[in-house]
């Protein structure tokens, strides 16, 4: 028994002091998707931060495929070690699991949650040449025309799309989803008017909306983003219940030693935190949030429970 105890204890020293020593070799950050999307932009601030605090680099990995489960399923079966972490959109923690059968991961057994990162509200856009000028004019046109406004999406299972949905729900009409291989297309085909209408991110279309291409008629946080302070929220323009935000986070395949989870976590908040990274942000319309993993855990089961009732409700499929 004696030497068991001492085995144990060496054990756990040598744990500790690995913990201690983390990192001691470079770090990768997965990103589900490709190159240059808002899941990407915060992986990429703050990468450089953490890899000057531990002069070990940090480096980005896009594994792209799959609306994000092809990266999320490649860090499940990392080891969980700290070399290897999940940047990832809630679209694979929250939205996928209900629209894609036979996953290879559980989003809520799975992973060891660090942070929520950031969040955004989506705003509603059309054309700036378009003739809806409110919120109001869209619900009366598409109730005078069922299923035939479109309404552009980065894809199947996006923030974007899912949001559409839960308006055209909480407004007892219909539109025509359009999804795009990611956000770029879709705002080059919503400014040259071969689409009606997006719920796009804040962040990925204010350059738009302020530049005279996009037309803001509503935005889907509780209150005004001062990004965009003369847009309406939707609740303001009369369509409560439609609170969304599309947030990014970082995650790490399951049984991350608690030392090392802790090192981390502290890591990432202090560089979210970074004056230049906060002001890179909220400057396009995000909200810090840099929150606790188990602030990060209720959030997910919430989040879960309420996209899952979207899906099921509008009888959602991607498949």
């Amino acid at each position: 028994m004696k030497k068991y105890l001492t085995a144990v204890a060496l054990g756990l020293s040598i744990l500790g002091a690995h913990a201690q020593a983390w990192p001691e070799k470079a770090v990768t950050l997965v990103v589900p998707f490709p190159p240059g999307g808002s899941t990407d932009q915060v992986a990429r601030a703050v990468g450089p931060k953490v890899t000057e605090k531990f002069k070990q680099g940090f480096l980005v990995d896009n594994r792209a495929g799959a609306t994000g489960t092809i990266g999320a399923t490649f860090v499940k079966r990392a080891a969980p070690d700290g070399y290897t972490f999940l940047v990832t959109s809630l679209g694979p923690l929250v939205i996928t699991p209900h629209l894609i059968k036979g996953m290879q991961y559980d989003p809520l057994k799975d992973f060891d949650l660090i942070t929520v990162a950031v969040q955004s509200p989506n705003v509603l856009v059309v054309p700036a040449n378009s003739p809806h000028k409110t919120v109001a004019d869209v619900i009366a046109f598409e109730k005078a025309h069922p299923g035939k406004m479109s309404f552009a999406s980065a894809g199947n299972g996006s923030s974007d799309h899912l949001t559409a949905e839960l308006f055209w729900q909480q407004t007892a009409t219909t539109g025509v989803h359009v999804p795009y291989k990611g956000g770029a297309p879709a705002h080059t085909d919503l400014i040259g008017g071969q689409v009606d209408a997006s719920f796009q991110n804040i962040n990925a279309v204010v350059q738009y909306i302020k530049g005279g291409k996009m037309r803001a008629l509503a935005i889907t946080s509780a209150k005004r983003s001062a990004a965009l302070p003369d847009v309406p929220t939707l609740a303001e323009a009369g369509v409560p219940h439609v609170e969304v935000t599309s947030w990014q986070a970082i995650v790490a395949p399951k049984g991350l030693p608690a030392a090392i989870h802790e090192k981390a976590h502290a890591a990432f908040v202090e560089a979210l935190n970074d004056p230049k990274v906060k002001g890179q942000f909220t400057s396009i319309g995000f909200e810090m949030v840099a929150n606790t993993p188990a602030q990060f855990a209720a959030f997910q089961q919430q989040e879960y429970a309420r996209w899952k009732k979207v899906i099921e409700t509008g009888r959602i499929s991607i498949e």
